[in-house]
């Protein structure tokens, strides 16, 4: 179990919440004897995560690994929590395959102009971002693609970001990744989004040390505060009982899928969907839209 939580980048007590919860145990496990899991126990697990990574319930992750299994060979169906591919998501996957920068910036600019930042992000951005990751995992390949296009989704995020003279909330709304997270892109896309129902934000980016956290809380009051986590193993919700405590009340939000396991303190919302917490910040810190 150890080895196996190492190489997932889970704490050992996530996979028995798993077994007992969902039956993603090792199924040669004997009562008494060590657990050891097999070539397809963690072939399971590890759909199970790609699953999480992409947005899905830890219900859902668990079907989709679970059935990927029922019948050996055939191809493993697609988790429900992710979209359909679209024309725009074909056409950005075939120009950042050709490396062509300006297709894919103007097919990012399309996409935003369509239907907004979290559109953009939610159809074409991540289920190119997944189909890249995959081929990199499999055979090594394409991590130039890869960087091309993030580094093209991050210049399209800030372009679709637009300057506050004045922001509707008073006190900014904090943006970081966790300490260690560098996953820091779909925090531009919250920021875009934000911005453009006038919230104010103050982004730190990746990897923040809690220290810094705490500086940057005390020098700028914010009204809330949102930790991006991707991986699990960096969704640590200690960092929380770190942040100082000010006059005026902070709000405090746990976002992304490496938050799904994690118990995080009482006064900490988890916003899992973009959009839903685009909703849920512009409610905290500006009142509903009307």
């Amino acid at each position: 179990m150890a080895a196996v939580a190492r190489r997932l980048g889970v704490a050992p007590s996530t996979l028995r919440t798993w077994d007992r919860r969902y039956g993603l145990g090792p199924r040669g496990h004997t009562t008494g004897r060590h657990r050891r899991y097999g070539p397809e126990d963690v072939a399971r697990l590890e759909l199970m995560q790609r699953a999480l990574l992409r947005g899905a319930s830890p219900a859902e992750a668990a079907e989709y690994a679970l059935r990927a299994h029922v019948e050996p060979g055939k191809p493993a169906p697609q988790p429900v929590a992710v979209p359909d591919e679209s024309a725009l998501a074909r056409g950005l996957g075939r120009a950042a395959l050709a490396m062509d920068t300006p297709a894919v910036q103007e097919l990012l600019n399309e996409a935003i102009a369509a239907d907004g930042v979290i559109s953009c992000w939610d159809r074409v951005v991540r289920p190119v971002l997944t189909a890249v990751a995959g081929r990199w995992a499999h055979s090594g390949a394409c991590v130039e693609v890869e960087h091309l296009l993030k580094e093209c989704v991050l210049a399209a995020m800030i372009a679709a970001t637009p300057l506050l003279g004045h922001a509707r909330n008073p006190r900014p709304v904090l943006l970081s990744c966790a300490p260690e997270e560098r996953h820091s892109l779909p925090l531009y896309v919250l920021r875009a989004a934000l911005a453009r129902r006038e919230i104010g934000t103050q982004m730190l980016g990746a990897a923040l040390p809690a220290d810094a956290l705490a500086a940057a809380v005390r020098r700028t009051a914010p009204a809330a505060v949102v930790l991006w986590a991707q991986l699990p193993r960096h969704g640590d919700p200690d960092v929380f009982e770190r942040v100082p405590q000010t006059r005026q009340r902070i709000r405090m939000f746990g976002c992304g899928p490496g938050w799904v396991t994690a118990r995080l303190p009482e006064q900490v919302r988890r916003l899992d969907a973009l959009a839903d917490a685009v909703d849920q910040i512009e409610a905290v810190v500006a009142g509903a839209r009307t």
